[in-house]
């Protein structure tokens, strides 16, 4: 994709337009992908000529439907708002001023970029659903209406339309992957076991109907039992069943590895990160592409990750949450990474740029109370000590072996108690956690929402409070911004403090 500008935008001012004429067909494909199963049903478990029919009929009502929906949508771009008509027997309109479109999100698939076309959603920052999706446009229009929302759609004066508009600076690119850079990414990162457990899960569910749920389960007993025979036949002793257990393992893992790499070319390919104005777009995939455009303004809170491969090949990744209200079932893609994977220079030079008032280079970093360290392995506490007691029921005393992890737990708390700090100035509030693997965590103090003062009844017994600091939006999975283990009347003091820094100013969206 490449921008295009929004003077290309035919059927500007009141002139209403329709979507592209090829559209019906991407709206039947969409909803073929939601009927799909039941037709399949209705095609192998019908009975008699008549039923089998249906999937016909069915199919006939859908392409009525998607050529009908071609036929009575409509969109106008006016000078300060879209305004979308749909509907023929109950008509409605939705008008939708630019000031409140917050994300323009451009998606391509192979068949999309095959007709050279793209799906285009309107987003915005308190709605669970697009406030218009365009399903679909011309590549050109689509391109040029998002330029269009990037400009916010003021006109110059005396002009009408958006051939007025103000000119913005060239868009400046902050960060491309090379494709050696996604092959470490997909080495970095998770993508292929979290596939493979969701495919697992799946699995576990299905199977035929009269053989009950343990379908999957006594499949793979079958499958280990085979194996079982197949080394006895060879006469495998003990050993050799360890060595090929531990090449089976190696094998299982290369292979997650290269499923990782896989999918981060496809997801992640020439993935590049531009900034042109106040707007932030990023630009990405292999077979199909995403671009997605957010105003700096929304980002609400900044997290640094790097995890134990990350520093294997000293690579980290940088990650923004967004107000906006999108709802991750629907399918939307909000800008979530603004660096998948970067030098820790690289990171840092981002953060430097977009938030150049911050000062995250030169933050003052306050470790938390060493005496802590304690308190962060509870949890492993409370699990060695039910695992040795099962184990020590199950298979007598050597179960008690399980506590055996509490010492390595202890020198971790210890390690990470040690790296763990907190920091603030005039601009940001921080906190940083993690030995084996680090994160930062931090936002502009002009971001925060909610402030709270906490106390635990452990905290109450330590004489010890936590400060919590909420912002507005929130990626799923994104760690609280949290002040843990402060003693009360250091908490008491930096809360006031933070309180009244957030009273004073104006509340930033």
């Amino acid at each position: 994709m490449s921008t295009t500008d929004p003077a290309a935008l035919p059927g500007t001012g009141t002139a209403e337009r329709r979507l592209h004429p090829m559209s019906w067909l991407f709206v039947l494909l969409q909803q073929l992908k939601q009927f799909i199963l039941p037709l399949i049903a209705l095609v192998f478990f019908g009975q008699g000529d008549r039923n089998e029919l249906w999937p016909l009929i069915g199919v006939g009502v859908l392409v009525v439907t998607s050529i009908w929906r071609y036929f009575t949508y409509r969109y106008a771009v006016q000078d300060d708002r879209i305004v979308v008509r749909s509907g023929l027997l109950e008509r409605s309109a939705r008008i939708i001023p630019f000031a409140r479109i917050h994300n323009v999100a451009l998606q391509q698939s192979l068949l999309h970029r095959l007709f050279r076309v793209a799906e285009v959603k309107l987003e915005s920052a308190g709605g669970k659903r697009p406030e218009a999706e365009m399903r679909v446009l011309a590549l050109d229009d689509a391109l040029a209406l998002e330029a269009l929302v990037r400009r916010r759609g003021q006109p110059a004066p005396g002009a009408a339309g958006i051939d007025a508009v103000d000119a913005v600076p060239e868009p400046q690119r902050l960060l491309h992957l090379p494709p050696g850079e996604v092959v470490r990414l997909g080495l970095i990162s998770n993508r292929g076991l979290v596939v493979v457990a969701a495919g697992f899960a799946g699995l576990m569910q299905v199977g035929p109907q009269d053989k009950g749920p343990g379908f999957m389960q006594s499949m793979m007993s079958a499958a280990g039992e085979r194996l079982v025979g197949y080394g006895g036949a060879h006469g495998f002793d003990r050993t050799d069943y360890v060595v090929a257990a531990l090449a089976l393992l190696g094998l299982a893992a290369l292979a997650l590895r290269l499923l990782s790499v896989a999918l981060a070319l496809l997801q992640c390919w020439d993935f590049t990160l531009t900034e042109q104005g106040r707007r932030l777009t990023v630009e990405r995939g292999l077979a199909a592409r995403w671009r997605t455009s957010v105003p700096r303004r929304r980002i609400q809170a900044w997290t640094l990750r790097e995890g134990v491969l990350h520093r294997l090949f000293r690579r980290r990744t940088l990650q923004v949450d967004i107000a906006t209200g999108a709802d991750p079932s629907s399918g939307q893609r909000p800008v979530h990474e603004l660096a998948p994977v970067a030098t820790p220079a690289a990171c840092d030079a981002l953060v430097e740029h977009l938030l150049p008032r911050g000062g995250w280079s030169t933050l003052d970093w306050i470790p938390f109370p060493r005496g802590a360290w304690w308190r962060l392995m509870l949890s492993d506490v409370a699990f060695a000590t039910l695992a040795s007691v099962v184990l020590t029921v199950r298979f007598g005393p050597p179960g008690l072996l399980a506590l055996l992890w509490l010492p390595w737990a202890a020198w971790l708390a210890r390690r990470r108690i040690a790296a763990a700090a907190h920091a603030r100035n005039d601009v940001l509030v921080a906190v940083r956690d993690g030995w084996w693997s680090r994160r930062w965590r931090f936002a502009e103090i002009a971001k925060v929402h909610v402030l709270a003062l906490q106390r635990s009844p452990l905290d109450r017994h330590c004489g010890t409070a936590s400060l919590l600091l909420d912002t507005a939006g929130g990626a799923m999975g994104s760690p609280p911004l949290r002040i843990p283990f402060l003693p009360l009347a250091k908490a008491q003091a930096l809360h006031a403090l933070l309180a009244a820094e957030i009273a004073r100013r104006p509340l930033r969206g």
